[in-house]
């Protein structure tokens, strides 16, 4: 059901070791990766230090983006769940004391976005 729960844009959770392979050139050295979930093409991975949103762009996701978040700067965030109508899930984040969420991630009826809060609650409290 992974394949099927991609294309429904529902996050999976992804092997963390096939995950640092892919982000070498990103990761600096000591970091590791704590969770990874696969969102359709685009990536949420949690590390030791930062959040990094990995956004593939374009048709053939040749074109990738790297969002950078320390979670330091991360100053709150909220989870909006699916409902009966409204069947996207809603994860934002706001850095430091901007007004606006800064990163604001769709999730499709989808149970993994309370794992996704879960693991960015968790290093926010560190």
């Amino acid at each position: 059901m992974g394949i099927f729960d991609g294309l429904m844009g529902n996050a999976t959770q992804h092997d963390k070791e096939a995950i640092e392979k892919k982000l070498a050139d990103v990761l600096v050295p000591g970091e590791k990766v704590s969770l990874a979930f696969k969102l359709v093409r685009d990536l949420i991975v949690f590390t030791d230090f930062r959040l990094i949103l990995v956004d593939k762009q374009g048709v053939t996701g040749k074109k990738v983006e790297y969002k950078s978040i320390p979670y330091h700067s991360i100053s709150r965030f909220s989870v909006e769940t699916s409902g009966h109508f409204d069947l996207d899930a809603e994860l934002e984040i706001w850095i430091s004391s901007a007004e606006l969420p800064a990163e604001t991630l769709q999730f499709r009826k989808d149970k993994n976005i309370v794992a996704v809060q879960k693991a960015l609650a968790a290093a926010l409290i560190k």
